[in-house]
């Protein structure tokens, strides 16, 4: 039952990234595809968190949250750009 579930949020995830990619490929302008990309790096780290399940390597953890970090980061330096420039 919990491999089904965890398959189906699999799915569901790799769905979300799609349409990120899509908007990030073709957003009107530059905020929104910051944002798709702040979405593919929010919806990348569960993701990371079910490969870590499904492969029973935890290491993959530490993985996902180096990756939110400097995701986090990241977000901060494009809306500190955006707002007032470098």
């Amino acid at each position: 039952m919990v491999d089904r579930v965890l398959i189906l949020a699999m799915a569901l995830a790799g769905a979300g990234m799609l349409l990120a990619l899509i908007r990030l490929l073709r957003g009107p302008n530059i905020p929104s595809r910051a944002v798709a990309l702040d979405v593919l790096t929010l919806i990348t780290m569960p993701v990371m968190v079910g490969l870590a399940i499904t492969s029973g390597r935890v290491i993959y953890l530490d993985v996902a949250l180096v990756y939110g970090i400097l995701s986090f980061l990241g977000v901060i330096s494009l809306a500190r750009y955006f707002d007032q420039g470098v």
